[in-house]
């Protein structure tokens, strides 16, 4: 294509961004591994991936020679750590879920603290069952990853008379750091993890931290699987002291006959935390953005290192 605009792949109609920069020219392209890409992957200089991504994510960016920017439409970049080339721009997507994972978070507290799955199953059953359960109002909510999901986690929960104790990977003024948290977690009620995968945080729910928890608490994971040991998780929930709500699991997707399925005391949702309505005008807004400011040499947002 010899065309002097840098070129733009998208995974969704440009028309929906409203009226991107007249200095890009723009193709919409879904990768598929069977059909190999498009001729124009040698003039691609951004590109942003469909939202759910594949094994073969880094096989398509290692074939784009002209690339500049890799914008994800995800909040975590963890899948494509280490295979962003030298000098490539990796953007996250950090505000597009926020509002999405927030209220997902809510629903799982809520549902699990109130006892929502045993009313359906009785429903399902034809059975009058009321149970007296706990309440949010009162309880102590540890928000461990607090960042802008994790805020807008705290933002929701004001409502709900409840206390919200911060933890981040750091300590800050108003902030706990995760090294503070066998002191913390034998005195809160429920826990929500929303911490982004890294070589500190993977594994960080172990039995240890398990055993810290205060009995009745609950563990609420809408971060990343493998942040939480699943063997020490299902060990757990079988000795009846904790519950757990999860919209990610280690390994994912969950397969056929994996003990989380059948564990008691568990509320599963199969990674929609981000996925709702909220989602698609965010990653639209945040991507015309970039767009925008790619095209007249503005520093980009939510730029982080994929190199590793």
């Amino acid at each position: 294509m010899n065309d002097s605009k840098p070129l733009v792949w998208l995974p969704f109609d440009p028309s929906v961004l409203g009226a991107p920069p007249d200095a890009l020219r723009y193709e919409v392209v879904v990768p598929d591994q069977e059909r190999g890409l498009p001729e124009s992957a040698a003039e691609v200089a951004f590109y942003v991936p469909p939202y759910r991504f594949h094994p073969y994510d880094g096989e398509v960016i290692a074939q784009l020679p002209r690339l500049q920017v890799v914008q994800t439409q995800t909040a975590g970049v963890d899948h494509l750590r280490g295979l962003v080339p030298a000098g490539v721009r990796l953007c996250s997507g950090r505000g597009i879920h926020d509002a999405s994972t927030a209220e997902l978070a809510l629903t799982l507290i809520l549902a699990s603290l109130r006892g929502i799955p045993g009313f359906v199953r009785a429903q399902d059953r034809g059975e009058w069952a009321p149970e007296r359960r706990a309440s949010l109002a009162d309880r102590r909510v540890l928000v461990v990853g607090h960042g802008a999901i994790g805020e807008a986690i705290e933002r929701r929960l004001a409502g709900f008379e409840t206390e919200v104790v911060r933890v981040a990977r750091r300590a800050r003024a108003g902030v706990h750091g995760v090294d503070e948290l066998p002191a913390l977690l034998p005195e809160a009620d429920v826990v929500v993890l929303i911490l982004p995968v890294t070589d500190e945080t993977k594994g960080l729910v172990d039995a240890a931290f398990l055993r810290s928890m205060k009995d009745g608490a609950l563990l609420v994971n809408v971060a990343r699987g493998a942040i939480v040991d699943t063997d020490a998780l299902v060990a757990a929930l079988h000795e009846g002291r904790i519950r757990a709500a999860l919209d990610v699991t280690d390994p994912e997707p969950l397969p056929v006959g994996h003990p989380l399925w059948t564990a008691p005391n568990l509320l599963l949702s199969p990674h929609v935390g981000g996925d709702s309505t909220a989602m698609e005008p965010r990653a639209h807004r945040l991507v015309l953005e970039q767009l925008r400011r790619f095209a007249v040499s503005e520093e980009l947002a939510n730029v982080v290192d994929g190199s590793y």
